[in-house]
């Protein structure tokens, strides 16, 4: 059985003609045929999705991996549009296009209101698209195409809400932030083209050993490892798309977007971006050691100091934004330890748990009239039980109890780094241990502040509907006109059909993909960095390893966090306050999220503003308004005023003009004459 070029050519297809049917034809097929088409296409991709995974593990067939358009050809050199489709992509495909269908279905609910409907749909369809071009691709050229793509569709969605100066602000940042991680990640494909010689990924593969002993000077004197360089600038790009420290600035930012699409960027699309690009390019990073310790440690710092600015935030969407950031660390910190199908597992798993709750969080913000501020929710657990069964499906996901699917990737990770003798190991391993304890507390004081206690909010009918969308105006906090209420089924069945793998996908797939060698050639590992291999001896099945949990740290801290999150939250309130008081310089600390932002903005933001200021006036006003134009209307002007006093229009000082010319002509003469007269 081979897989079909023309079934891989809908796959990539399908969601862009779904994009510009609704974006270009809207007004002829209005808001019902805008959803219509652009779910069809998802679905359609979905369903193939699923085939063709379905042709690589059971169905028997051979890798696919060809060239379908030469787009340019220079020398030897040539970029190319063509698909690698091994069972890491087939995988890639199933999760996102699974996950973008769910979205697209729950935003019929979500935005019914919007006047923007049509052009959100088309969006959001062109954002799958662009991601399937960038896992689907065999090369760096269609990588940086899908890349940028993702980069761009991104901030057309952050800023969906464009008459919102926030919004806009945003989604500048998430562009210009991710442009500084795109700057690296074009360096990375220079090197690879520079040293290898194509930008065939097979090609680039195989060629790899030849890395090993070369060198390049970067800075004088200094001679730097091919493959090290190589390796770091391709994880600068992921480092801005998954949103690692210091480049995370933009990813809770994004929040400022409807709520379907930061469940698309957070779980299945632009974040994993990074994470699955440095696990398809292993063979490169396995060559370099000190490339993959600067990854872990990347990785173990963002696990846990962004988890820990979710503690004291109050923002239902901004709790999971960190918790995201803090996700990705552990993927990051999997990668560091040449764990790349552990990273793929859990970016798998995460996917699912985390577009359930931040749609299960787009479904309370329906329900209060969308207000975000979770110290004016509370006791939403009578008036939407759907949601809150769902959304505490996702949190003891996230928060990996035994036996759920974020159980069995994230613990995975945690004994990885235990078992790794890399650089940076020790420091990771604390960092993703601690990340335990911080992500409970995070995610039981958000499901405690919404759905549990007395409610925090007042009904009061003459107060009108507040604003029905996040675009409309504001509203008072905490009054709401009217009692919440269960969303809708096309809100709360993608809840439903998310909860199921988040609780069960990871009992019948961790034997396969992380000690069955699914993944294949997909996948390089060197024997000496296979943490897995001493792990595998270990593993027993999913049942055993999820009983053997409970008797680890990680469960210990896990109840640790829901004792106190119990505690503080339901049974005594107060002491949140005298917490906070207590702990006020830590508080500040997480609350300003460690001066970040606030160095970015005056380091680049006010230095960029004070240096273009400078150029301006330099250049502009000194060099072109000043030298050239002024300056050369000065000349003709000095130019014209002394021809001006010899235009007098007197008779005399013209006869006076002609003689005193008449003289010298003759003396020029005199004197030039006689020596032209003897040559």
């Amino acid at each position: 059985m081979a897989i079909s070029t023309n079934i891989l050519l809908i796959i990539a297809l399908a969601p862009l003609v779904g994009c510009l049917l609704a974006g270009f034809l809207a007004r002829f097929i209005g808001r019902i045929g805008a959803h219509s088409v652009t779910i069809l296409g998802v679905a359609v991709s979905c369903a193939l999705s699923f085939l063709v995974l379905y042709q690589l593990t059971v169905g028997g067939a051979a890798e696919y991996n060809q060239n379908l358009y030469t787009w340019f050809q220079i020398g030897h050199f040539n970029a190319s549009v063509g698909f690698m489709v091994d069972r890491l992509t087939a995988m890639m495909l199933v999760v996102v296009s699974f996950v973008s269908l769910l979205v697209h279905v729950y935003t019929i609910g979500y935005m019914r209101d919007d006047p923007g409907y049509t052009r959100f749909f088309s969006y959001i369809s062109l954002f799958t698209f662009s991601m399937f071009m960038l896992v689907m691709s065999n090369n760096f050229m269609q990588l940086f195409f899908g890349w940028e793509a993702v980069g761009l569709v991104s901030y057309l969605l952050i800023g969906f809400w464009y008459k919102r100066p926030t919004a806009i602000f945003a989604n500048l940042k998430a562009f210009m932030v991710n442009r500084v991680g795109d700057f690296g990640f074009l360096l990375g494909i220079a090197a690879v083209l520079y040293f290898l010689g194509t930008l065939d990924y097979a090609t680039a593969f195989a060629n790899a050993p030849s890395l090993v002993g070369r060198t390049l000077q970067i800075t004088a004197g200094t001679q730097w490892d091919a493959a090290t360089v190589i390796c770091i600038c391709l994880f600068i790009g992921a480092m801005g798309k998954s949103a690692q420290v210091p480049l995370h600035v933009w990813l809770p930012d994004s929040m400022e977007g409807p709520t379907p699409i930061s469940a698309l960027i957070h779980a299945a699309t632009m974040v994993t971006a990074g994470i699955f690009m440095v696990s398809r390019m292993s063979p490169l990073f396995e060559l370099s050691s000190t490339a993959l310790s600067f990854v872990l440690v990347i990785g173990a710092t963002t696990a846990l100091f962004t988890g820990l600015i979710g503690i004291v935030q109050n923002d239902i969407k901004r709790v999971i934004a960190y918790s995201t950031l803090s996700q990705l660390g552990y993927m990051t910190v999997a990668l560091g330890v040449s764990m790349y199908s552990g990273a793929v597992f859990h970016l798998m798993t995460h996917a699912f748990f985390k577009a359930l709750l931040f749609l299960g969080a787009g479904s309370v913000i329906i329900a209060m009239h969308h207000e975000q501020d979770m110290r004016y929710m509370g006791g939403l657990r009578k008036y939407m039980p759907i949601t809150w069964i769902t959304m505490w499906a996702g949190s003891i996901a996230l928060v990996a109890v035994p036996f759920t699917s974020g159980f069995y990737s994230k613990d995975a990770i945690i004994e990885a780094v235990g078992e790794s003798h890399r650089w940076g190991a020790h420091y990771a391993y604390f960092c993703v241990m601690a990340g335990v304890l911080v992500t409970g507390l995070y995610t039981f004081r958000q499901m405690y502040l919404t759905f549990h206690g007395k409610e925090r909010f007042t009904i009061a009918e003459h107060h009108g509907h507040g604003h029905d969308h996040d675009d409309h105006g504001h509203h008072e906090p905490g009054v709401l006109a009217h009692a919440p209420k269960e969303s809708p089924w096309v809100v709360t069945l993608p809840l439903v059909l998310l909860a199921i793998p988040s609780l069960l996908v990871g009992f019948f797939t961790i034997g396969p993909l992380l000690f069955g060698n699914w993944f294949g050639s997909a996948i390089h590992v060197e024997a000496a960095n296979d943490v897995l291999a001493e792990m595998g001896a270990e593993f027993h099945g999913p049942l055993a390893m999820a009983l053997h949990g409970f008797t680890q740290m990680p469960f210990w801290l896990l109840l640790a966090a829901f004792i106190i999150c119990t505690y503080i939250y339901l049974f005594n309130p107060a002491m949140a306050g005298k917490i906070k008081a207590a702990l006020k310089p830590l508080w500040t600390v997480l609350d300003r999220k460690y001066w970040v932002d606030n160095v970015y903005f005056a380091l680049f933001a006010r230095g960029g503003v004070m240096l273009g200021r400078g150029f301006w006036k330099a250049s502009e006003r000194g060099v072109i308004d000043g030298a050239m134009v002024n300056g050369s209307v000065g000349v003709v002007h000095r130019i014209a005023a002394a021809m001006r006093r010899l235009q007098s229009g007197y008779l005399y000082h013209y006869a006076f003009a002609m003689i005193l010319g008449l003289i010298l002509l003759l003396g020029g003469y005199w004197l030039v004459g006689p020596g032209l007269a003897g040559q």
